[in-house]
């Protein structure tokens, strides 16, 4: 379709008074065949991930990457230090034991996973990010409350100012707004 003709624009915003409300519009939302949307509630909405189509978070594979990696980096500095760089023989022990390994090597398992979540979620959220358009909406306030906003972004290959707002309009969005960027 037509792309805005504004690039300014992020897209439009459309606030709904019920979580049945929404998730009706969500539906209509997606079999219309957008992909770039999404929405904002005060409450977790049972079904909505469902609609939005939105499949497990890949911050659970970063956080068991870095812990693997720590594992590994851990052992094997370890092992390097006691069999090659630094070998003490002292009481006929090896050069290399498990038992003895294992410990800080979990906890730093443990430490990278934790690092790894940590990053994983502000990489994938995109965060921090200071400034998003929304924030200077007013009626977006409502969404950390009692109200339920559903957006389309302007990215969205099928997006066109007139009939996505439209669309929003026909499935009840009780305020329709251009949200635009800011400098």
């Amino acid at each position: 379709m037509s792309q805005p003709v504004n690039d300014k624009i992020y897209g439009l915003m459309a606030e709904f008074n019920t979580p049945a409300e929404l998730l009706h519009a969500a539906k209509k939302v997606r079999d219309a065949g957008y992909n770039r949307w999404d929405v904002f509630t005060p409450f977790p909405i049972h079904g909505i991930d469902e609609v939005m189509k939105l499949g497990n978070s890949l911050v659970g594979w970063v956080s068991l990457a870095g812990g693997a990696f720590m594992f590994a980096n851990v052992a094997g500095l370890i092992w390097f230090t006691n069999a090659f760089d630094y070998p003490l023989l002292v009481g006929g022990k090896p050069m290399f034991s498990v038992p003895m390994t294992f410990v800080p090597a979990y906890i730093m398992l443990i430490m990278g996973a934790a690092i790894g979540a940590l990053v994983g979620m502000l990489g994938l959220n995109q965060l921090p990010r200071l400034h998003h358009p929304l924030f200077f909406k007013k009626c977006f306030e409502g969404a950390s409350r009692d109200k339920f906003i559903l957006v389309i972004g302007a990215l969205d290959e099928k997006f066109s100012a007139t009939e996505t707002k439209q669309l929003l309009e026909s499935l009840g969005g009780a305020r329709v707004e251009i949200v635009e960027e800011r400098d």
